[in-house]
């Protein structure tokens, strides 16, 4: 299994990193160890001073494609959650400043906390849906599916270009704005719609 994500997939996050608008998806992968299930609490590393939340809408990959066009990429995913793309912006920062990969800043132990998935026949449009990250009872981040730069089709047609996806992968869609740095004891919240499908503490 594998876990493939895309990055700076909503302008109003791309410009509150200062990043250019993507042409085409960024790609990037997480290891399986990344995989954070059943509310487990995140332990902050001790190796970053500067960890970020960024809530992503995430597909499960159902059936082998490669190549998939994106009229036919919705029926590659059978079900959808929320996760968290655990970031270390400190290591993230130097590394892109030296111009170096910076999967150390993303692919760490415990880096993609996921809720629990939903068949995406429970959802009205897959393509115009809420979704939102509270901490501590307070909304942080809040968009809509419909904003992403990339929708999941042309998502999973860009992807399958280059891996063969299989029964269990995973994508992690981008995060919108609103994002920032997480502390010890704070309670993370993940929802679709009014359904909350992610809850777990930072330890």
């Amino acid at each position: 299994m594998k876990i493939i994500c895309i990055g700076l997939n909503y302008r109003k996050h791309a410009m509150e990193m200062g990043w250019r608008l993507p042409e085409v998806p960024v790609v990037f992968l997480k290891p399986d160890s990344s995989i954070l299930k059943n509310n487990k609490p995140f332990f902050l590393p001790d190796f970053s001073d500067n960890i970020h939340y960024e809530v992503e809408v995430v597909i499960k990959i159902s059936k082998l494609g490669k190549g998939i066009s994106a009229k036919f990429a919705s029926r590659y995913f059978d079900e959808v959650t929320v996760g968290i793309d655990i970031t270390a912006r400190d290591l993230q920062s130097r590394q892109a400043a030296a111009g170096m990969p910076w999967e150390i800043s993303k692919c760490f132990d415990g880096a993609a906390p996921i809720g629990s998935f939903i068949s995406v026949n429970n959802v009205k449009d897959i393509g115009n849906l809420d979704f939102r990250l509270e901490i501590n009872d307070k909304v942080v981040q809040k968009s809509n599916t419909s904003d992403m730069i990339f929708g999941f089709n042309q998502i999973v047609e860009y992807v399958s270009k280059f891996f063969t996806l299989k029964t269990g992968d995973l994508i992690f869609t981008g995060t919108p704005s609103g994002v920032g740095r997480l502390f010890r004891n704070d309670n993370l919240v993940a929802y679709l719609g009014d359904k909350p499908l992610l809850d777990f503490f930072i330890k």
